[in-house]
């Protein structure tokens, strides 16, 4: 199993200051923010390569592909269009997919906004699998979105889309909120489980929450998961839409990232 870390938690560090800390830490590699004017693909190709990482998934821009304005559709199709040629460039064959997080509620009706966010997945699934890259709907809590809050709703909603290209991003934080039981989410994903985030029910490292991971990482083994794990905490503090929280907050997500990888690999060892 690969690790990484979504450099999202690291807020504007430079990625070199990233990658040199996470290539002690253990990881195999990054989820990247999927920001087109930062990054030249080369070049993270090659500074991550001299850290023995790699791009391990992509994380989008806030964009907004539900809402109900055409042009705004537009824009969020257009960028997605443009982060499948970025994930190409970076021999990234996987990249997350959401609506506008913190967007909690309809502007107009939930399944008119429904609708749109499965035409705009079609489209942008479409040129995916024309390029072999797969889309991972990112399944987040009813404070951050209001579409896709379960494994179960996920599901559906990919089975609306009808590619076999698009699966699920299950994460174990939003999954401490919305699902009755987490480990049966992971079985409903089965086989269109894509990818998965690990932060603790409280959002900080593994093991200082509740959430049982020695569990979840049995279930993954049941089902053949074969992606990444992407540990995406973040500090203490308030606003859960910022990395950047009060003093200290680097170094503590520092903390969580080092605590994180080590307890994943104690437990995939534990349930070989």
């Amino acid at each position: 199993m690969k690790y990484g870390v979504c450099n999202w938690i690291f807020g504007d560090e430079p990625l070199e200051e990233t990658a040199s800390r996470l290539s002690t830490l253990d990881y195999d590699g990054v989820e990247l923010k999927g920001d087109l004017e930062l990054y030249d693909p080369a070049q993270v190709k090659a500074l991550l390569a001299d850290h023995g990482l790699r791009v391990l998934s992509l994380t989008p821009q806030d964009v907004d592909l539900p809402h109900p304005d055409a042009g705004e559709r537009g824009k969020a199709v257009d960028y997605y269009l443009r982060l499948l040629d970025f994930a190409a460039a970076l021999d990234c064959p996987l990249v997350c997919c959401h609506g506008a997080v913190g967007r909690i509620r309809a502007l107009t009706t939930y399944e008119q906004e429904y609708v749109n966010f499965v035409v705009g997945v079609q489209r942008i699934a479409a040129r995916a699998e024309e390029m072999g890259l797969r889309i991972a709907m990112e399944v987040l809590n009813r404070y951050e979105s209001h579409l896709l809050n379960t494994a179960a709703q996920a599901m559906n909603f990919i089975a609306d889309v009808g590619a076999s290209n698009v699966g699920l991003l299950l994460d174990a934080y939003h999954m401490n909120i919305e699902e009755a039981d987490l480990r049966s989410a992971i079985l409903t994903a089965g086989e269109r489980l894509f990818l998965f985030h690990a932060a603790d029910s409280n959002r900080a490292s593994i093991g200082r929450g509740h959430t049982d991971f020695l569990g979840l990482m049995r279930t993954l083994q049941g089902i053949g998961y074969d992606g990444a794990i992407i540990v995406e905490c973040t500090a203490s503090g308030p606003d859960p839409f910022t990395p950047v929280k009060g003093e200290g907050w680097r170094e503590e997500v520092t903390q969580y990232a080092a605590e994180s990888i080590k307890l994943l690999r104690l437990y995939e060892e534990m349930v070989q």
